[in-house]
């Protein structure tokens, strides 16, 4: 493969979270006097880092969320989780295939390093992601979610790889904004977004499948 390393987002793209979450957050900040649908949630929110919210509710209503939210928020997304997360589908044979071709691979997620740890403890991909790898980056690490490069800047450095070898997989507007900021490639996977909400991405893919042929 022409890359160097290939730097996958998390929710969405390993793990088919998205849904989970975004219907979680859509009610809980209902019940909280914000009314918000799922697709508002989607819209939103989808790829940024959980201080987005807050920012965001603060900037429309002046108004701040209790300081318990993220506990709360966590618990049930996380039980959702345990409950009935699935990997994306075709994202074990794509991982088989980088581990082949020994190309190198991490995952940088807007999501804490628990999410993250759940999510794939539940679904298998610890397989590829375990502890001893080193290779989980999670925005805790760097204190700027996306649309900042900050992460994705920290995941090339930690793994030895220069931005411009770079390749993110993304399905959000935001990290695919990320990517671009950080001076590397990205390709847009477009199960849950349109195209047209992710400009500037080298390419588009709906299914897991097709991801190893981009990358060549």
């Amino acid at each position: 493969m022409s890359y160097d390393l290939v730097i996958f987002d998390n929710d969405g793209v390993l793990v088919d979270s998205e849904p989970l979450s975004n219907a979680i957050l859509a009610q809980y900040l209902t019940e909280l006097g914000h009314p918000t649908s799922y697709e508002d949630s989607v819209r939103d929110y989808m790829g940024g880092a959980v201080h987005r919210i807050h920012d965001t509710i603060r900037e429309r209503t002046g108004q701040r969320l209790p300081e318990d939210f993220d506990v709360t928020f966590h618990a049930r997304v996380f039980h959702a989780f345990e409950r009935e997360l699935t990997p994306v589908a075709g994202v074990f044979e794509v991982l088989e295939k980088l581990e082949a071709e020994r190309v190198p691979y991490c995952v940088a997620s807007s999501g804490s390093h628990e999410r993250i740890r759940i999510g794939h403890r539940t679904t298998g991909l610890d397989r590829w992601f375990g502890v001893e790898k080193g290779n989980v980056f999670s925005a805790q690490d760097v204190g700027r979610g996306k649309p900042a490069p900050d992460l994705f800047l920290h995941a090339a450095e930690r793994m030895g790889a220069a931005p411009e070898r770079c390749v993110v997989v993304e399905d959000s507007p935001l990290g695919v904004q990320a990517a671009r900021a950080a001076g590397m490639d990205v390709y847009a996977f477009t199960a849950m977004t349109e195209p047209g909400r992710l400009p500037g991405a080298q390419g588009y893919f709906g299914a897991m499948e097709r991801l190893p042929g981009l990358l060549v």
